[in-house]
Parts: C-alpha cells; sequence; structure tokens
C-alpha cells in the first residue's frame, strides 16, 4: 500500500488480484477512459490470460506493460505526483525575471531581514510565516543589510531567486493537499485531479505564492488544515484507531501553524470547530455509544484542537521573542520593561528610584506611545498647548518632575528625594516650559465626556493653582518596597489632578489634522473600570538622572505571558487602525463584495513599460463558475429539503449522498463562507488577496459540484464531456491570463484583449 493511500485510508493494496481489461471498463472515472478503452480494444489477449497479477514491483522485470501495471496500482499517487509537477512548474517558471523588490516583499523580505540581524520589530501578523521568510534569507547568507525598499534593484549579494523559491514550495504544496482532500471526502481520482487541476492552473494564488509573501505560506497551512480535516471525516466511523489520530492530531498542529501565520487563520479554526460541534452533537444521539467514550471524545478533541493549537500559537512566539534580541524599530509598542531587556536600549541601562528634579517620559496604556506636547495650541476650548500621545521618541516626551510648593528647590545640589505613593507633584514639559494642567471649564477636544488637559506656561494666569498639581497613586511595581517609592519602568500608576480629581488618561481617539494625528489625552473623574481602566495606568520609561545610579533589571525582567499578551493586543490595535482613507484614491484597495465576481485586479509594482511588471487577478473561469456555484448552492439544498418535505426520495439525504456529497460539499462551503464574510464587518483597509483563502475552498467546490452533476445528468447527451470542456477552458484560461502571472516587460496596451472588464486598471 502506498504511503499516501495507507495514511488517507484509502484501502487499496498495493499487491491486488486485478484484471486489468475489466477494471479499465468498469472504472469509468479514471481521467484517461476512453484512451484506456482504445488502447486495450486493439490487444487484449495478454491481460485477458492472466487473472491476478500477483506483484507490483516497478523496479523487477521492467518493461511498459510492468509500467502500465504499476501506474493502475499506484494511481492516486502517480496523479498526485504528476500535478505537483505541474504545480512546481507553474510556481517556478521565471520566478527570478523581476530582480527588484515587488509590492509587499518590501514588507516582508525585510522583517526577515529582522530576523537575522536579530532586530526587534511591530507587525500586525504572528510571526511564523515572517519567521520561515527570514530562514529563508538565512540560508542564503544573507546578512540583513539590505533593506528591501520597494522597487530596489536586489544586490548581486541577495540570492531572492532561492528566497523566492522556498516561499514557492508552499504554494507548490497546496496541490498535493487538494488532491488526496477530495480523495477522502469519497471522490473519484478523476475528481481529485480535476480539482488539483483548478489549484495549478489559478492565476491569483498561483501568482502570490512566487513572491517573497506570507500569503503562500498561508494558504499552505489552509490547505494542511483542510487535508486533515477531510482525514478526521474519512475516519470518523473508525474512532481511535491509528489513523483517526493522526488526522485528529494533525488537525490540531495544522490550526496552529495557520494561525500563527496570519489571523485569518482563525477562519480555518472555526471551520473545524463548526464540524467538530455536529460530529459530536451526532456522537450524542449515538445509544450504542457509552458515556465513558463520549467523554473521551470531548477529551480527545479538547487536548488536540485546542490545546495543542494554543501550544503551538506560544511556541511561536517564544521563538520570536528569543530571535528579536536586540533594540528595534518595533520597541516603542512594547512595555517598558521588554524594551530595556533588549540588547542596545538606553532605558534598560538607567536609575530605577524616581526623584524630584529627574528627567522621565511617561509611557501611556497599551500600544498608544508616550505622553507628549509641541508647541501648537488647541484650535477651540482652552486654545493652550496641545497634550497628545505620539507613538515615536523624540525630546517633545520629555517632561521634569518638579516640586509642588517650593519653587526654589535645586534639582542638582538638593537634597535627594524620592516621589512616593500620593506625592503630589508638577510636570514641567522640557522643550517648551509649559505645565501638565488640567481643569472642568473645557470638554476634551474629540472625547467630550472628559475635561481637557493642556499645557500653561506661566502659573500665575491660572484661575486655580492647583490645576497643575498631580498626586501619583500607584496601581503595582514589579519592586517591591516598604516605602512605595515610584520606580522607572516597573511601577505602574496613575496620576490624579488635584483641583479636579480627575485621571490623566488615553481617550483611543485619534486628533484631526491639527493635533497631526496624534493620540488624544484627557482627564476623566474616575479610574475608570473593567477593560478600560488600563487606559489610566502609566508608567516611567526613560528616566534620566545623573545624580542616582543604576538599577539592576534582572531583579524586573518581563514574564514572557505578560510580553506575549501585550504584543497580541498591540498587533489587534495596529490591525485595527489599517483603516481606509476616504480621502485618498488607493488603487490597490478593493471591497468584499469586488472579489466573487473579480471586479478587479492589482497592480503588483510600477507600470512604467520597460519595467517586468505584474497583475494580480484570478482564473475568470474558475472565480466566476465557483462564485455561481457557491451562490446557488443553498438554494439547491432547499429545493431537496422542500421535496423531501413532500414526500419525494432524494438522494443527497440517503447516507451514502450525505457520506460523499452533502457532507463533503457543505464543508467546503462553509470553508468559503467563514473566510469570506468576515471582512464584511471588518473596518479595517481590505485587498484583493484577503479572498485567496476563500478561492481554495471555492476551487475544490467547483470540482465537486461537477462531478455531482455530470453524474446525476449523465442520461443527457454529451455531459460525460462536461469535465473534460470545462478542465481544459481552465488551463486555457490559465495561459490566456500568463502574462500577469509571470510578468511582462512591455506596454500592458498590449494586452488590452485580456482586459475583460474595463474596471481592471491594467493601464
Amino acid at each position: 500500500m502506498s504511503l499516501f493511500s495507507e495514511y488517507n485510508g484509502i484501502k487499496k493494496p498495493m499487491v491486488v488480484p486485478i484484471n486489468l481489461y475489466k477494471e479499465v471498463l468498469e472504472k469509468k472515472e479514471s481521467l484517461f477512459y476512453y484512451h484506456e478503452i482504445n488502447a486495450f480494444d486493439h490487444d487484449t489477449t495478454q491481460y485477458k490470460k492472466h487473472d491476478e497479477i500477483k506483484e507490483s514491483s516497478f523496479f523487477s522485470d521492467f518493461n511498459f506493460n510492468n509500467l502500465v501495471k504499476w501506474s493502475f496500482s499506484h494511481k492516486d499517487l502517480v496523479l498526485s505526483i504528476l500535478v505537483t509537477l505541474l504545480s512546481f512548474i507553474t510556481r517556478t517558471y521565471k520566478i527570478g525575471a523581476a530582480d527588484r523588490v515587488i509590492w509587499d516583499e518590501a514588507h516582508f523580505g525585510k522583517f526577515g531581514g529582522y530576523y537575522v540581524k536579530g532586530t526587534f520589530y511591530h507587525d500586525v501578523h504572528p510571526p511564523l510565516a515572517k519567521m520561515l521568510v527570514g530562514l529563508s534569507e538565512y540560508l542564503t547568507g544573507f546578512d540583513g543589510v539590505f533593506e528591501f525598499e520597494s522597487g530596489d534593484d536586489f544586490p548581486d549579494d541577495t540570492n531572492y531567486v532561492f528566497i523566492r523559491m522556498f516561499n514557492a514550495m508552499f504554494g507548490i504544496s497546496m496541490v498535493p493537499f487538494a488532491y488526496f482532500t477530495m480523495l477522502n471526502f469519497g471522490c473519484s481520482s478523476m475528481i481529485s485531479t480535476v480539482a488539483s487541476l483548478f489549484i495549478v492552473f489559478e492565476n491569483a494564488t498561483c501568482t502570490i505564492s512566487r513572491f517573497i509573501l506570507l500569503d503562500g505560506i498561508l494558504l499552505c497551512f489552509t490547505a494542511m488544515s483542510l487535508y486533515f480535516l477531510s482525514g478526521m471525516y474519512a475516519y470518523r466511523k473508525s474512532p481511535f484507531t491509528t489513523m483517526w489520530w493522526i488526522n485528529l492530531a494533525m488537525t490540531g498542529v495544522s490550526l496552529g501553524l495557520v494561525s500563527s501565520s496570519k489571523w485569518v487563520g482563525l477562519f480555518a479554526v472555526a471551520l473545524v470547530g463548526l464540524y467538530t460541534i455536529e460530529e459530536l452533537y451526532d456522537l450524542l444521539g449515538d445509544s450504542s455509544l457509552s458515556m465513558k467514550k463520549y467523554f473521551k471524545h470531548w477529551a480527545s478533541r479538547i487536548v488536540f484542537l485546542i490545546i495543542v493549537p494554543c501550544v503551538i500559537y506560544l511556541v511561536c512566539f517564544k521563538i520570536h521573542f528569543m530571535l528579536l534580541f536586540k533594540t528595534g524599530p518595533g520597541d516603542s509598542v512594547m512595555p517598558s520593561l521588554f524594551q530595556a531587556s533588549l540588547l542596545g536600549n538606553s532605558i534598560g541601562d538607567q536609575p530605577l528610584e524616581v526623584v524630584f528634579g529627574s528627567k522621565v517620559t511617561f509611557k501611556a496604556p497599551g500600544d498608544v506611545g508616550l505622553l507628549h506636547s509641541h508647541p501648537h495650541n488647541y484650535p477651540q476650548g482652552s486654545g493652550l498647548q496641545q497634550i497628545t500621545c505620539y507613538g515615536h521618541k523624540d525630546s517633545n516626551n520629555e517632561w521634569v518632575i518638579t516640586k509642588a510648593f517650593d519653587d526654589n528647590f535645586d534639582a542638582e545640589k538638593g537634597p535627594i528625594e524620592h516621589i512616593n505613593n500620593l506625592s503630589i507633584v508638577r510636570l514641567l514639559h522640557k522643550q517648551s516650559g509649559a505645565y501638565l494642567i488640567s481643569n472642568n471649564r473645557f470638554k476634551g477636544p474629540v472625547t467630550t465626556k472628559y475635561y481637557e488637559v493642556s499645557g500653561q506656561k506661566n502659573l500665575t494666569e491660572l484661575i486655580k493653582p492647583n490645576e497643575a498639581l498631580w498626586s501619583f497613586e500607584v496601581d503595582s511595581d514589579h519592586i517591591k518596597s516598604k516605602d512605595n517609592n515610584i520606580h522607572a519602568l516597573s511601577t505602574k500608576f496613575r496620576l490624579r489632578n488635584v483641583e479636579t480629581g480627575c485621571y490623566l488618561r488615553t481617550s483611543g481617539k485619534t486628533l484631526p489634522g491639527w493635533g497631526f494625528s496624534q493620540q488624544e489625552v484627557v482627564c476623566s473623574m474616575d479610574k475608570a473600570f473593567g477593560e478600560d481602566s488600563v487606559n489610566t495606568v502609566w508608567n516611567i520609561e526613560a528616566h534620566v538622572n545623573s545624580r542616582l545610579p543604576k538599577g539592576d533589571l534582572q531583579k524586573i525582567k518581563p514574564s514572557f505571558f505578560s510580553s506575549f499578551l501585550h504584543l497580541n493586543k498591540a498587533m489587534f490595535s495596529s490591525n485595527n487602525a489599517l483603516l481606509p482613507d476616504e480621502d485618498k484614491i488607493d488603487e490597490l484597495t478593493s471591497e468584499p463584495l469586488d472579489w466573487p465576481i473579480l471586479r478587479l485586479g492589482l497592480r503588483m509594482c510600477s507600470y512604467d513599460d520597460t519595467d517586468y511588471k505584474f497583475f494580480l487577478i484570478g482564473n475568470p473561469l474558475i472565480w466566476w463558475t465557483s462564485t455561481l456555484l457557491l451562490i446557488l448552492y443553498p438554494f439547491q439544498i432547499l429545493y431537496h429539503l422542500i421535496r423531501m418535505k413532500r414526500g419525494f426520495k432524494q438522494e443527497i439525504f440517503s447516507a451514502q449522498g450525505l457520506r460523499d456529497y452533502f457532507y463533503p460539499a457543505t464543508i467546503l462551503w462553509a470553508g468559503w463562507f467563514l473566510h469570506y464574510l468576515p471582512f464584511f464587518i471588518m473596518g479595517r483597509v481590505t485587498y484583493l488577496h484577503h479572498y485567496f483563502p476563500s478561492v481554495y475552498f471555492g476551487a475544490l467546490f467547483m470540482a465537486l459540484q461537477l462531478g455531482y452533476f455530470a453524474q446525476k445528468f449523465k442520461h443527457i447527451e454529451n455531459m460525460r464531456h462536461l469535465i473534460p470542456i470545462v478542465t481544459i477552458l481552465v488551463i486555457l484560461n490559465f495561459w490566456f491570463f500568463a502574462p500577469f502571472t509571470f510578468g511582462f516587460d512591455y506596454s500592458p496596451k498590449l494586452l488590452k484583449s485580456r482586459r475583460w472588464l474595463s474596471s481592471w486598471k491594467m493601464y
């Protein structure tokens, strides 16, 4: 039995008694059926006189007849290898023709370089796929110096062809996954081959797999998760057997991998979750199943479908933190303690005890940034100097902590006085000389339920002097001390205005253009509750005071879980901040409604006539046909339900129909739906490639439906030609649009015949 066949539960032994002539006549689903019949009609005597083939060795007594026999007995392995080879060709042909940075290679190639250099960075996606990009760069000896700026030519010492080939391998693997997924769903070798050919010759997913991007990796792990889910389905009637355990365990592994590559992978988790719920509900109604075994079903799924993916997700972040041990451009989104632990970060080499006269920066809650001011006033309200939060480090983030009631205090020669819980201070902006104040006369510039916070240079102009006074209220501290001193990095505290009693906080809102799109800082009358309470908690990040000794950061090293949770929150916030700009014409973005009908393509690079360029567009026949079939499927099921209700027997609801058609079709339809629908409720900007996981499910669904309708309407003349004709047309479509996939270096107007829709912005 072949390795692939055994693994997928295909019960065809390698040594089987067969009569080849009879088998060819009976297995009309064979992709090469008509050719086989003609070939065997010419000379069948040598096959008819042998009742059994006793040995299926490919290498013993090799001749053409043995090759034929071996190929038939290993048909699925042979076909899967052939379609994989085709996938290799389409994913690697002319892969190095564009010798410059294309599209989002500018992001992910650079991120891979950060892993090579060990430099910390921040991105909206989980790290696994980017670490794999970094691995591909490391394997080439890449030193991380090249910055992958968009459109830049690759230097001679950057083996970009290997890096692209490495990533293309993930796109290639989608094809064998597709083939064996369909076999697991009970499809014939012909339908499995057709489904995998749809993936081979799908232009958009082929194109995206040929560059240094995350999408090919995401699609690979998505296909992998569906494959092992189909394995669970194939062995659902044989629970707790070896193959059942393998498919269950590997489903959990694949869910961990896909979720650790992009959060879009959570939609695959949802698909497996819904299937699992349905399966457990079905088992609950099995009276022959003991409750002990039923709970074993629950326990096994909890371990492999929940715990295993979570562990893989955690391990990926652990490796991420281990690899990125140097300070870098992503520092500011992380807690101050984490930043201090990075090699080369200046705040890791500073005093911990905070005293009057110290120059500090205040880290805002979450990933908002640092308390900031600049010499610009509010256009309304008090008209005083703006107070904001800013995500980048500069001198306008620096504040000096001064005494509240002693203007003659000498911070350089006077006694050292520590600041502790309930200390009352003034906060002086170092660059502008303005003091931080708040009062209840003016509302927040954006969030009017809070009070405005502003900067006042002349305290004698204050109506109430206490408006400039702030009290420290300790929330928590990694360093335990009897005197409750405030420590840089480790102490979390609130700042309460003495006059109004309100608490300094961020609102989560962005200021308009007059505030340079920085974050709004306001003052609220309560500490806030629940999840909102963190928005009133601050800590001191940078601390400068030449009179104090350096602190021992080993005492306050951050835990992995605290850093993990903070980074995921920062990723979530950054992802939600990717909003479409209504005032900007962006030819790269598209809406979810555009995707199934392929209304828009995407230019992946500059489009000068002599540039080597690409146009990201799908195979229209696959996209439009699959969309039509996907839309009609609920109505198809509704039709059969109504017919069944009226007393007509419906084959798709028979035991065989449910097993071989209804459940596989519904799983594929649900996979498409779950990977597509969420984008309608996301506020973030969307692009064509967000639809590609749905395209994978849609292509397999299309093949399944074609097989179903060809069989159901086989009595119609020429219906047997439907599948070969559609498959040929898909291949011709791919070849017709091949210049967009493999690239071209001439005027796009020369390809105007390929502009099937006027909305395709090819030129």
